[in-house]
């Protein structure tokens, strides 16, 4: 069995591998006749060819993961210097492949599942894939050390799949053990890895450094890449994806029409995503306001304006 597991990682490893290939040659210096003109080129000349090209926007978001990324107030619609996005040119051509992609066959299949399947049986198969996916969260709450969300993910796994007849029903979250999901990229998160680069795989959609071999590892770490044909694995990665499509059609559509650059407004919502899934909903840890801090001088503390540029600048280094 162990055989089958390059077979299944395949095509996403296929992807990563283009994409870091065509950034590699997008990236390579371009040297310019001197005789031929200046010598140099404008410093706005590869921005210029980028924005005057097709409008590239995808519907990909649907692949990153949450159901709640409509929440975000991000106004985040152009590059600004820590968008750590050195691929962005195929990025953009994958972006704008997947919106094709999106365009012709996901969204037409998942707006005629959410017209035709009724809501009760939706969120069944909803609840069905995720209790198939437990065991992949479950050994990342291990891993992460966080010993009370594994026992949550156990006791869920436990009632889905016998009360909740294999998950179907989701008789856990009544309870008392609300879903949760964790993936090897969080895990990494939790212990400072950095996202790495920007990627946008193709068919995959929006990822990292981090996230995508994380990806990797799940797969490795999922039960069903050894025991399952890869025909029931594709199918699964299918429908998980066709779910999650279909429960932000109209939220994408109004992110779409909202979105001055809709490439770079999902490159924003994605790591802000991100982020809240590594900290688990929580916001992150505010640095401590050094002038807050009594002063060590003893009788200046009192008169000292707070505010003062002294102070202040503590914050600022």
């Amino acid at each position: 069995m162990i055989s089958s597991v390059p077979q299944r990682l395949r095509p996403f490893l296929a992807s990563l591998a283009v994409t870091i290939a065509l950034g590699a040659c997008a990236t390579a210096p371009v040297e310019v006749d001197s005789t031929a003109g200046s010598g140099t080129l404008p410093a706005s000349a590869s921005t210029d060819a980028l924005q005057t090209g097709a409008d590239p926007r995808a519907e990909q978001l649907a692949q990153s993961g949450s159901d709640e990324w409509a929440q975000s107030e991000s106004d985040d619609f152009g590059a600004d210097e820590g968008d750590n996005d050195p691929l962005e040119i195929p990025n953009r051509m994958f972006f704008a492949f997947n919106e094709a992609l999106d365009f012709a066959v996901i969204r037409p299949i998942a707006a005629t599942y959410r017209f035709v399947v009724p809501t009760g049986v939706r969120n069944s198969v909803r609840n069905f894939l995720r209790n198939l996916r437990s065991p992949v969260t479950l050994a990342n709450d291990l891993l992460q050390g966080d010993l009370e969300r594994a026992e949550t993910t156990a006791a869920r796994f436990f009632i889905n799949s016998t009360i909740g007849l294999l998950g179907v029903f989701d008789i856990a979250a009544d309870s008392g053990y609300p879903y949760h999901s964790e993936d090897f990229g969080q895990t990494l998160g939790t212990y400072g890895a950095g996202e790495g680069i920007y990627l946008v795989l193709p068919i995959f959609g929006p990822s990292s450094l981090r996230d995508a071999g994380g990806r990797v590892v799940d797969t490795l770490l999922d039960p069903l890449t050894y025991i399952a044909p890869d025909g029931a694995n594709l199918a699964r990665a299918a429908a998980t994806g066709v779910d999650l499509r279909s429960r932000n059609l109209d939220e994408l559509d109004a992110l779409k029409s909202d979105s001055l650059d809709f490439y770079a407004r999902i490159r924003s919502l994605y790591r802000q995503n991100r982020v809240s899934e590594i900290n688990n909903g929580a916001p992150p840890q505010e640095v401590p306001n050094f002038s807050d801090l009594p002063d060590a001088e003893g009788p200046n503390a009192e008169t000292r304006d707070p505010l003062s540029a002294d102070q202040n600048s503590l914050v600022v280094e």
